[in-house]
């Protein structure tokens, strides 16, 4: 393996700032900002309620192959720029930040890898900006689903564990909560985030197959935590996240608050009406990877129909399924690290002359 070096970067674009985490190999073209073996950048992109440091498995691999490998902390969270209006945080204006990134950091193109919110940022950007995406991979969420707004995934609820008359929403009754009820549940977050990040990043439980799970029943029960003020006070899941990491995200999440983080969750709208100007229909050419994640239960693709539309559309797609909860690159990083390096060394690595 490559010696390699990790250091965090800051760039200002059209008045934002984005924060990042970059771990490059040795060598790196200093012209084309690619690796001096002519690979490809590679953006690792996090979800809710996370930061580019939940790729912190991943940058290190990446790098060991060859790649340069950046992290960063989107709008809302870390070191980035914190807007206090919700609009601020819908998938266009994301997708902005990310190429004005690339554009600060003079890199042309790049190998795209979301998780979460980060999936249908990295889908994004591959079908309205495909001359930037070399390639692009998904951690639980697949393409043609959350970018094309809420009623469009609902449309995909397994009704055998939702029936419509008692879970319209499905396992999507939190997104609704969200949207009915923003301050409270921004409240619940904000008024301990150890403790709310304790109780969210748990493993996968194989358990849940085929039951139903506590985010449908979000509204029923008066909130988030079954309408506490607060999340209760849990013990650590340290198959998932250490005390040091979670110490990373409580700093983070007490600074800028859950406004930013909460606010991707009330602009479907604008979301569904931007997916409709993808260019192409939406279709993609690009080499494609979706990893799913057999107990992830609220981005559920392995037995219902969530994914299907991302099959008709997306022409060179591998797909991989993953023994771990929603918290996969975290959880299960021996097997996401695997899967992706295997993607890239067939992609990539073996066209490198």
């Amino acid at each position: 393996m490559q010696s390699i070096a990790l250091h965090q970067g800051r760039v200002e674009r059209h008045g934002h700032t984005t924060s990042y985490l970059e771990m490059n190999p040795l060598h790196r073209d200093e012209v084309t900002g690619n690796s001096a073996e002519g690979l490809p950048t590679i953006v690792f992109v996090h979800g809710w309620p996370e930061r580019g440091y939940s790729w912190r498995h991943q940058l290190p691999v990446a790098a060991g192959l060859g790649f340069r490998a950046l992290a960063p902390d989107l709008r809302g969270y870390g070191e980035s720029t914190v807007y206090t209006e919700t609009s601020a945080y819908s998938l266009e204006k994301m997708v902005g930040d990310m190429i004005g990134m690339l554009d600060a950091l003079e890199i042309s193109e790049a190998i795209w890898v979301g998780h979460d919110w980060g999936g249908p940022i990295v889908w994004s950007i591959a079908s309205h900006h495909p001359e930037r995406c070399r390639g692009v991979a998904s951690l639980c969420v697949p393409y043609f689903h959350l970018e094309r707004g809420l009623d469009y995934v609902i449309k995909r609820v397994d009704r055998s564990i939702y029936p419509e008359s008692q879970f319209p929403a499905g396992q999507w009754d939190y997104q609704r909560y969200y949207e009915e009820s923003f301050e409270a549940a921004t409240a619940a977050f904000d008024a301990n985030p150890r403790a709310t990040i304790k109780a969210l990043f748990r493993k996968g439980d194989p358990a849940g197959i085929g039951q139903i799970t506590g985010t449908s029943e979000v509204r029923r029960l008066g909130g988030w935590f079954g309408g506490l003020p607060e999340a209760p006070d849990i013990p650590i899941d340290t198959d998932v996240i250490s005390e040091t990491d979670l110490d990373f995200y409580v700093e983070g999440l007490t600074k800028n608050g859950f406004f930013g983080p909460d606010s991707f969750y009330v602009n479907h709208s604008v979301n569904a009406e931007y997916a409709t100007r993808a260019v192409n229909g939406g279709q993609l050419a690009m080499p494609a990877l979706f990893l799913a994640g057999r107990y992830d239960f609220v981005c559920e693709t392995v037995t219902s129909r969530a994914a299907e539309p991302m099959r008709s559309v997306c022409l060179d797609l591998e797909e991989h399924i993953i023994d771990s909860g929603h918290w996969m690159a975290q959880e299960r990083p021996v097997e996401v690290n695997q899967a992706l390096a295997s993607w890239l060394l067939r992609r990539y690595l073996t066209q490198v002359p």
